[in-house]
């Protein structure tokens, strides 16, 4: 379906035509909708399905007939990080291009006259602002904000702000908006907390599910199955042999990271890493130098995961299988962006085996092992239910597990003991 077929204003259409839209993708033309009628959605769609226009240009649309002749706060956007309240405000600058409608970016992390612009945009009463919740509660407590005219709130990212512990942030701010309001949600996942804040929060809402269940088919997939000590060689061994295309390397642990990077930089690579113990304005620089080439390889913890908009990375590599496989499908969806080809490669040692066993059966697909370098030496066998009982008992020992299962875990604790 085209946006020209749409009921949205003229002036969105002509910024739409400007900026070469026209088709819509499967979410905005589920959505715009439900929005346009005024009901309340939960909608589950991944980064990269077009989302953000599909919440975006009916919001617009709304804003634009009502009009805000007293200059009051019409619509708050709740998301997770920085980076994420940037990009969604250079989109409203492209959609509203044609528009008379203002936004103000809410966010930690910068200097103190950051602090004093969002405060002006704030008391001057922007259409749209667009917020991190712990910022947006600090300028509630400090610069006498008024929410009371709110007539939309959109979350993005949901599922993430709560992983990031913005449960009770979100709730405080619920309770300042007024009960008569459309509120819209988008999540990646619909685990039990989302649907237990979107009980709460939501009225009788629509929902629609765009989630990607499988990864790009454009994404070649592959694995190591190898000890965890073999994973460092073969970092070493795929970056002295290949020509290093844009990379990013994910891994669970800050530490890793910090090692990874070190390791790959004694090489001579053009590498920067990425985690939590950076500042800001830290996080903001090394993104710009990968994205515009300054920096070839990225090490990262899982806080670039989603919402990275870099079209050229040409090469994903898993250090440790994620947690969940929808992680997975948000990791190596970061390669083949764009109609662009893209690898994935994951290492996966004993311990991780049962993990990847799983993604295997949610992406309904075996993924190619690569042998291992023969200079390396031999790796684990891929078993993954010899492995499948020793980690879960580790990690989900609150669980009810039963006497039974928990035999089976004791008897196979030589098997599973770390190398």
């Amino acid at each position: 379906m085209r946006f020209d077929e749409t009921n949205l204003n003229e002036e969105i259409l002509d910024g739409l035509a400007a900026m070469n839209f026209e088709e819509m993708t499967p979410v905005q033309e589920q959505t715009i909708p439900i929005i346009l009628e005024g009901k309340d959605m939960i909608g589950c769609a991944q980064t990269g399905t077009g989302k953000t226009a599909a919440y975006t240009l009916p919001l617009l649309h709304r804003l634009v007939d009502e009009g805000n002749p007293d200059n009051t706060i019409r619509a708050v956007i709740m998301v997770p990080t920085r980076e994420l309240a940037q990009q969604i405000d250079m989109q409203f600058e492209g959609f509203a291009y044609f528009l008379p409608i203002s936004t103000t970016v809410v966010y930690g992390g910068g200097a103190g006259s950051d602090w004093d612009q969002q405060k002006k945009g704030l008391l001057m009463g922007a259409d749209v602002v667009i917020a991190t919740p712990g910022r947006l509660l600090s300028h509630i407590a400090n610069s006498g904000i008024d929410l009371s005219h709110v007539g939309y709130f959109i979350l993005d990212e949901a599922d993430r702000m709560l992983d990031m512990g913005f449960f009770d942030d979100i709730m405080q701010i619920v309770k300042l908006l007024p009960k008569e309001r459309q509120t819209i949600l988008f999540s990646a996942t619909l685990p039990p907390k989302i649907r237990q804040l979107s009980k709460q929060i939501l009225n009788d809402p629509a929902e629609i599910n765009i989630a990607i269940s499988k990864p790009n088919e454009a994404i070649v997939q592959s694995a190591y199955i190898c000890y965890e000590t073999q994973k460092m060689p073969i970092i070493q061994e795929l970056f002295n042999k290949r020509h290093v295309t844009k990379t990013i390397i994910f891994s669970s642990s800050k530490q890793k990271v910090k090692d990874l990077a070190y390791t790959l930089k004694r090489m001579k690579l053009n590498v920067a890493a990425m985690h939590s113990d950076l500042e800001q304005e830290q996080r903001e620089a090394v993104m710009l130098d990968f994205k515009n080439g300054k920096i070839d390889i990225l090490v990262a913890t899982d806080i670039v995961a989603r919402g990275i908009d870099i079209d050229d990375i040409g090469l994903v590599i898993n250090y440790d299988v994620p947690h969940d496989p929808e992680d997975y499908i948000h990791r190596i969806g970061r390669t083949a962006r764009a109609n662009a080809d893209g690898v994935a490669i994951t290492f996966v040692c004993e311990a991780e085996q049962s993990k990847f066993h799983r993604i295997e059966e949610f992406i309904d697909k075996d993924i190619y092992k690569i042998p291992l370098p023969l200079q390396l030496g031999a790796g684990p066998e891929y078993n993954p239910k010899a492995f499948s009982r020793g980690p879960r008992k580790k990690f989900n020992n609150n669980r009810k597990t039963g006497k039974r299962s928990f035999n089976r875990n004791k008897n196979n604790k030589q098997q599973n003991s770390p190398k």
